[in-house]
């Protein structure tokens, strides 16, 4: 059986959310998998496949996510890996939506490809977010929502086994 890590960022807890998400649905399928803050990962060696993720914050992934991918580049490089995103804006279809997604994951691309990437909208939760957020949120108008779609979520994460389960 292989073992898979699935290791997210998250400053509100919504991308913790969807990593946990992610590792039922692959957990339902057969495959060994934990899951684990960023932050809280010391050893990468024991795993055979990568999900990593993180919530978007001024336009980018976390700071610690994008440095776990290049402390760890070269095991990443040699074992399948997945990249999921959490935001809460540039959810449509359009070129413009597009463009911004790809430019919140730019800088982690520079480091490296994965063998697939998602973005999933997310959940806003003033109540959750730091003060200096959630006045920023509140002058912007925003207000608590959920956007998140756990079909899509499980669904991706199904895709996912054909790359996990194929480790030499």
């Amino acid at each position: 059986m292989k073992k898979v890590l699935v290791a997210y960022a998250s400053k509100c807890g919504s991308t913790g959310e969807v990593a946990a998400a992610i590792a039922q649905a692959l957990c339902a399928h057969g495959m060994t998998v934990d899951v684990r803050r960023i932050d809280e990962v010391s050893d990468v060696a024991t795993y055979d496949a990568f999900v990593v993720g993180s919530a978007i914050r001024m336009g980018s992934w976390l700071g610690e996510a994008k440095r776990f991918v290049e402390a760890n580049v070269e095991t990443l490089r040699a074992a399948p890996t997945a990249f999921f995103t959490v935001h809460m804006l540039n959810l449509d279809d359009s070129e413009a939506s597009k463009a911004a997604r790809a430019a919140y994951v730019a800088p982690v691309h520079a480091i490296m490809q994965p063998q697939a990437e998602a973005f999933f909208a997310g959940k806003l939760d003033l109540d959750r977010m730091s003060f200096v957020d959630r006045m920023v949120s509140k002058m912007m108008k925003a207000q608590n929502e959920d956007k998140r779609d756990w079909a899509a979520i499980e669904a991706w994460a199904g895709e996912l086994l054909p790359q996990a389960t194929a480790i030499g």
